[in-house]
């Protein structure tokens, strides 16, 4: 992690906007363009940016949609990842059913993991059995988890598999999420992450000290581009 990795704003809204608007123009690149969503809090700003602002953009038909994690929940709950993106930002935009790939959490988990593996491959360009993202989009918890990939769970970032079934550590909820190599083999990942709260993680992350090594988020180094765009209370005192 170096400072030039570092997307600095003054609030949450402002981080939320600014990768929106970067998030679009790299978009506008590409007659297909494979992007991967996070949850969380931030990415609810991002959402409803992207619906308010860009409605009416006709780069969604070009843009294809995939999760980095889901609960194993339905589509309906409020729980799930997809749900609160289908009510921020897909009921808003004009795009094709086709560009969603949702990952299906009313399923059996360990079969739904096998099956999306197979919607990405079918879908993602592929170098070395794993798919080439233009973009993924982390969030990090403030156990230092990201997607979901829990400290419990280090072994999910050395699976060669694409996705795995996942374990939140106090609940016990099974999630499906991606696996590092797909992760760290995409073009370009970009963590969105404001608050106070995770400002100690990323302390140790960015320094490299204290328990660094069992935060998930810290072996996220793709083969391609890396940014953190984060708001100034994240990293106050830090950068």
């Amino acid at each position: 992690m170096t400072k030039e990795e570092f997307k600095i704003f003054d609030t949450p809204q402002r981080t939320a906007e600014a990768f929106g608007d970067y998030l679009m123009d790299q978009a506008a690149g590409k007659s297909s363009f494979h992007v991967v969503l996070s949850g969380g809090s931030t990415p609810k700003i991002l959402f409803d940016y992207l619906a308010q602002k860009y409605a009416q953009s006709d780069l969604w038909k070009n843009i294809h949609f995939y999760w980095g994690d889901e609960r194993c929940v339905p589509p309906t709950d409020d729980q799930s990842n997809y749900k609160m993106t289908k009510e921020r930002l897909f009921d808003h935009v004009d795009i094709p059913a086709a560009n969603i790939h949702r990952i299906l959490g009313e399923e059996d988990p360990q079969e739904e993991a096998k099956r999306y593996e197979q919607e990405i491959t079918n879908h993602v360009p592929v170098m070395n059995d794993q798919p080439i993202f233009d973009l993924i989009i982390l969030g990090m918890g403030e156990d230092g988890h990201t997607a979901s990939i829990f400290p419990h769970q280090l072994e999910l970032l050395d699976d060669e598999r694409i996705c795995a079934v996942a374990k939140h550590p106090e609940s016990g909820q099974l999630r499906v999420t991606l696996n590092g190599p797909a992760i760290n083999a995409a073009s370009e990942v970009v963590f969105l992450v404001t608050g106070a709260g995770k400002k100690a993680k990323i302390n140790e992350i960015y320094h490299q000290s204290g328990d660094w090594k069992s935060y998930p988020a810290a072996h996220i180094r793709p083969v391609g581009r890396l940014f953190w765009y984060v708001d100034a209370a994240a990293v106050e005192g830090i950068i």
